[in-house]
């Protein structure tokens, strides 16, 4: 089987979280590993301060409550994401409002934003998705017209650019995840960037259960966050490597891109001019031209032992929002189409030239071999 991913773990990262534990740091309350990948992966992202946590779902969590996103506020959130992102919005008792996609990047469509924005409206949560980042300086203006919070999520674009700007340093926070199959991974981890001193002294409190001084008397009703100290040092030496990681990431996307550019009836992910995409997973979506549907192809493909995975069931269509009190109900075309016609394939920086042509082969052979076995 050729997996969808494999985590890219070597001697070098081994070594340091051997290290890490000999130094006694098991928890995030000791050592220096944890500030020290923290400055290391903030600097990389063009960020002032990194706050380290446990996921990426952690993060967005703690970059709402610094936030002060309080129950009822309305967030508009890009519609094709992983749950976790309106996760974030619902256990704040907010409302999580889908905005449909641009049908060529994936990413929310800033022509319908704006009209989605009411007096309840607090916050927009931009996903830059599977490593091509949002058009943020756009955003950035709408979002200063009307006095919005942006929390960009950019779990799946560690070094995605946006005109010569790292994906993560727009908003005023940004939360990356640092899950087994991410660009930089920690085994689980994540983290918090921000420009803002203010809002990275609130993240740290928020962090560590809020102490203050006295330690055991508390102001505010924290979290326990905590990144340990070995997972940071894996961070470290993955923050050294991320640039050649990318690069794996894009050399495999360009010979996906050759092989599939001339099969018809696919849609392959592009990158914008002012654009780098950094291509965390690579998607296609199938049209009606291509002749078989996305869900007998992904089987078709599981038979010849590649694995794959479909988008994202979109926002608009998850049963626990609409079930809460005051969703809205937008209307996402886009995102429902991708829903039903687009998927990923094997993505590791692993993946050889070889195996990457096998998966082209069997895509493209897959409409003949379906009116074969149809015959």
């Amino acid at each position: 089987m050729i997996p969808v991913f494999e985590p890219q773990v070597g001697e070098e990262e081994i070594a340091a979280v051997a290290s890490a534990i000999r130094r006694g740091e098991i928890s995030g309350s000791y050592g220096e590993t944890i500030p020290i990948f923290e400055k290391k992966f903030a600097e990389y992202s063009q960020c002032r301060h990194g706050v380290a946590v446990t996921s990426g779902t952690t993060a967005l969590h703690l970059a709402f409550a610094a936030a002060g996103i309080q129950p009822g506020d309305e967030v508009l959130v890009s519609a094709v994401t992983n749950i976790a992102s309106a996760l974030a919005v619902y256990h704040h008792g907010a409302i999580t409002v889908p905005v449909d996609v641009e049908p060529d990047t994936w990413n929310l469509d800033l022509d319908r934003l704006e009209s989605l924005i009411t007096p309840r409206t607090r916050a927009i949560l931009p996903v830059h998705l599977y490593g091509h980042p949002v058009d943020m300086e756009s955003l950035m203006a709408i979002a200063r017209r009307h006095g919005l919070v942006v929390i960009e999520d950019a779990a799946e674009a560690h070094g995605a650019l946006c005109r010569g700007r790292k994906a993560g340093s727009f908003g005023d926070m940004a939360c990356f995840s640092f899950y087994a199959n991410k660009i930089l991974t920690t085994g689980e981890g994540g983290m918090v960037t921000t420009n803002d001193d203010r809002l990275a002294e609130r993240l740290r409190l928020l962090r560590n259960l809020g102490f203050t001084e006295p330690r055991f008397r508390h102001e505010v009703a924290g979290f326990n966050f905590r990144m340990t100290g070995f997972q940071a040092a894996m961070g470290i030496v993955q923050t050294e490597k991320i640039e050649k990681t990318i690069a794996g990431k894009r050399r495999i996307a360009q010979a996906y891109r050759e092989r599939l550019v001339r099969v018809p009836g696919i849609r392959l992910p592009v990158e914008k001019q002012w654009a780098r995409n950094v291509y965390w997973m690579y998607a296609i979506v199938l049209e009606k031209e291509f002749g078989v549907d996305r869900d007998t192809l992904a089987r078709m493909l599981a038979g010849a032992g590649i694995e794959t995975r479909t988008f994202f069931c979109p926002m608009n269509q998850q049963p626990f929002l609409r079930a809460q009190p005051g969703f809205r109900d937008s209307v996402c075309p886009i995102a429902d189409s991708l829903w039903r016609q687009g998927l990923y394939l094997p993505s590791s920086v692993s993946l050889t030239e070889f195996q990457v042509e096998t998966i082209a082969r069997e895509i493209e052979g897959a409409p003949k071999m379906r009116n074969r076995l149809a015959a």
